[in-house]
C-alpha cells in the first residue's frame, strides 16, 4: 500500500489518500461499504459484486467495510476470497455487536459484553479466512455496558495480535473521548451526507481533538441522493430495509425529493452527476474541518465504483457549498425508526 501525507499522495490507481488513524497505515481517501453485497437492499448479484471489488482496488480503493451482521456473516463469507488474493493491498474493516433475532427479522439486540467481544472476533476471523482485522469497529453502543470495559476488551485484541485498530460506529462525543482514554481509536464511522449532520455539533469536533479519522456511511443517503429511487414503499423491492425508514416513504419522501433541486444544479455546472457531487461534499468536509474523511459509498456494480472514485475529483467552490447549505435543516423524517440506535439520540 502506497504511503502517504494524507490528501496528497495517492494509491496505485490514482485517487489521493488519507491516514486512518493517527500513526495508521494510508487508505485511498475513499472507501467501500461492502453490506448490499449480500444484504439489505434487495436482490443481489455475486458476479456483479465481485468484479466491483476488484475494480475498486484497481481505481485504489482500499478500505473495504462489512460487519458480522450483514447476512448473518454472508458478507464476511463473501469477502474473504477477495482477501486472499489481495491481502496485502487491502485494509478489512468489520464490526461486532449487532444481531437480529431469528423470529424478528427487523429486530436488532446490542452486545458490548467482553465474552461476547471474544466469540465475536474468532468468528469473524474464521469467516473472513485473516490472521488478523485491520479495522475492528464496535458497531453499535449497548449503553448497559461501560464504554471503558468494552475498548478494554477490544484492546486485548489488539494486544493478542487478533486486530490492528479499533474504532467505534455511531458514539458520542464523550463516549468517543472515554474510548480513547482507555486506547486509541483510529476510526469513528458515523451517518453523515447533504441530508444527515447531526455529528458536526460535538464528534466531529471531538474526533479532529484526538486524531481520529471519520468514516462516513451512507453519504449518499442510501441512495436517495442520487435520486436512484424516490419513493421506497413504491420504487423499491419488498425486502429493501430502506422500505422502513422514516425519510424514504411516504410524504417525507415527497418534501425530501424537493430538496434535490440545488444539487442537481451543482451537478449541472459541474457536469456530474448528483451522487458525485454528493461525495463531493462529504469529501470537502474534510477541509472544512480539518480531520482526515473517508467515506464508504456502498455499491454492487463497477461503473458505479467509476462514478464515485472520480467524485473525489470535485472540488465546490464556496459559493456552490453555501447552495448546498441548508439543505439538512430542512430534512422531513429521522434517520431511523428509533433514533436511541444512534449517537444523536443520546448527544
Amino acid at each position: 500500500m502506497t504511503e502517504g501525507t494524507g490528501g496528497t499522495s495517492s494509491t496505485g490507481g490514482g485517487i489521493v489518500t488519507a491516514p486512518l488513524g493517527a500513526g495508521g497505515p494510508e487508505v485511498g481517501v475513499q472507501g467501500l461499504g461492502c453490506m448490499g453485497m449480500s444484504f439489505a437492499y434487495g436482490p443481489v448479484d455475486a458476479d456483479a459484486s465481485r468484479a466491483t471489488l476488484e475494480r475498486a482496488l484497481e481505481l485504489g480503493v482500499t478500505l473495504y467495510d462489512t460487519a458480522d451482521v450483514y447476512g448473518a456473516g454472508d458478507n464476511e463469507r463473501f469477502l474473504s476470497p477477495f482477501l486472499a488474493a489481495h491481502r496485502e493491498e487491502v485494509v478489512i474493516a468489520t464490526k461486532f455487536a449487532v444481531l437480529i433475532p431469528a423470529d424478528d427479522p427487523a429486530g436488532r439486540v446490542t452486545r458490548n459484553d467482553a465474552p461476547y467481544i471474544r466469540q465475536a472476533v474468532e468468528a469473524s476471523l474464521r469467516r473472513l479466512d485473516v490472521d488478523v482485522i485491520d479495522l475492528y469497529y464496535m458497531h453499535r453502543r449497548d449503553v448497559d455496558v461501560p464504554i471503558e470495559e468494552t475498548v478494554g476488551a477490544m484492546a486485548e485484541l489488539v494486544r493478542e495480535g487478533k486486530v490492528k485498530q479499533l474504532g467505534l460506529s455511531e458514539v458520542t462525543a464523550g463516549e468517543l473521548r472515554d474510548a480513547h482514554a482507555v486506547h486509541p481509536i483510529a476510526a469513528v464511522q458515523s451517518e453523515w451526507s447533504l441530508f444527515s449532520r447531526d455529528i458536526e455539533a460535538n464528534v466531529v469536533p471531538a474526533a479532529r481533538d484526538l486524531g481520529v479519522t471519520l468514516v462516513p456511511y451512507s453519504p449518499l443517503g442510501r441512495g436517495f441522493l442520487t435520486g436512484s429511487f424516490v419513493d421506497a414503499g413504491q420504487d423499491l423491492t419488498a425486502d429493501d430495509f430502506r422500505r422502513r425508514m422514516p425519510r424514504f416513504t411516504g410524504e417525507n419522501a415527497v418534501a425530501n425529493a424537493a430538496l434535490l433541486a440545488p444539487v442537481r444544479a451543482v451537478a449541472d455546472a459541474h457536469g456530474a452527476t448528483p451522487g458525485q457531487i454528493a461525495l463531493a461534499w462529504v469529501q470537502q468536509r474534510a477541509a472544512v474541518h480539518g480531520l482526515p474523511v473517508v467515506p464508504i459509498p456502498g455499491t454492487r456494480k463497477p461503473s458505479r465504483v467509476e462514478e464515485n472514485t472520480a467524485a473525489t475529483r470535485i472540488t465546490l467552490t464556496d459559493a456552490q457549498l453555501d447552495l448546498l447549505e441548508p439543505i439538512a435543516d430542512k430534512v422531513a423524517g429521522t434517520r431511523y425508526p428509533d433514533m436511541a440506535f444512534t449517537s444523536a439520540g443520546r448527544e
